[in-house]
């Protein structure tokens, strides 16, 4: 049995679902999560029933947003009070950017963006795509301790019977540090959905979408179903969409349980980033179009009207 942390990242009232995608995985093993500030009693809640054990809030001066030096220091602080195997992580945009670093402080080793993870006794066994996933290599972290790992979201999936844990809440003091880099403000999208790379649903367009208002009827569709809105690197590069947005090899790598892709192609570059997706239904008006080689539904139409009957037929289903 092997003493694990899972760092957990705060979303509203609740925790991210990556966090509860790893916990389900951890069965067995003696399971704490820690995260940076208060942490809401919903979040408790589902931690709890998914198998922590202990569940630490981290708090002191100049963390109340995020520096990669302060929640760094902060988290080196903690952990060296405690004796872990290994420390968990989602592989998020803030995970990326802060993991990597508390390694290196630790001068330990790290399998990043693993999609899937069996735990040996105390032996950490995972599967990592490479060359944009034309492979997968099985990876093993040797050196001392504590090994650092982060998880693809979606990539695991939520279990069907969590376990529940003890769920023993505490406080604990920590000291982000000399901070050298200073936050001054931090501008916050219009959007509310989900990151790309953390939606369980995405709706995407390509260069057929012919301008950036004729996103509009992507965001009516995404409103109805609870996605948020992709792009390929055609629609970005024509500049339709900004970079943010962009699905592929040189955007972001995302794995939701529905992927909708409406006048996008399919090159290769974008199949990498969305390859993985549990279900892809594809929106064409070109019946060749090499999208529906890996779609598991395809429509071969305008997406001008096919995505507003879509977005019709939902609103009748769901409002039942």
């Amino acid at each position: 049995m092997a003493n694990i942390l899972v760092f957990t990242e705060i979303h509203g009232e609740h925790v991210k679902s990556i966090t509860l995608e790893i916990l389900g995985k951890l069965h067995g093993h003696n399971i704490e999560v820690a995260a940076i500030g208060d942490i809401p009693a919903p979040a408790l809640t589902d931690l709890k029933s998914y198998g922590a054990n202990k569940i630490h809030s981290l708090k002191g001066d100049k963390l109340e947003n995020y520096s990669p030096e302060g929640y760094s220091h902060a988290l080196k602080e903690f952990i060296s009070t405690q004796k872990y195997d290994y420390i968990f992580a989602g592989s998020t945009s803030l995970g990326k950017d802060l993991i990597p670093r508390l390694a290196g402080m630790f001068d330990a080793g790290m399998a990043s963006e693993v999609t899937n993870f069996v735990m040996d006794g105390d032996t950490f066994n995972g599967t990592r795509p490479l060359f944009a996933g034309k492979c997968l290599a099985k990876v093993a972290i040797q050196g001392p301790r504590p090994h650092f790992i982060t998880v693809r979201p979606n990539s695991i999936g939520l279990p069907e019977n969590p376990k529940s844990g003890s769920g023993e809440a505490s406080d604990s003091n920590v000291n982000a540090g000399d901070i050298k880099a200073a936050i001054k403000e931090i501008i916050k999208g219009a959007s509310e959905k989900l990151d790309l790379t953390e939606a369980n649903i995405i709706v995407s367009g390509g260069r057929a979408m012919k301008n950036t208002e004729n996103f509009s009827i992507l965001n009516e569709l995404a409103d109805v179903i609870g996605a948020t809105v992709g792009a390929s690197r055609a629609a970005v590069d024509s500049g339709y969409a900004p970079h943010s947005m962009q699905v592929g090899q040189t955007g972001k790598t995302v794995a939701p349980t529905l992927y909708i892709a409406c006048g996008i192609s399919g090159a290769i570059q974008h199949l990498a980033g969305m390859r993985t997706s549990k279900v892809i239904v594809a929106i064409n008006t070109d019946p060749d179009a090499p999208i529906f080689t890996k779609a598991d539904y395809g429509i071969v139409g305008d997406l001008f009207t096919v995505v507003p009957l879509l977005t019709a037929e939902f609103k009748n289903l769901l409002n039942k």
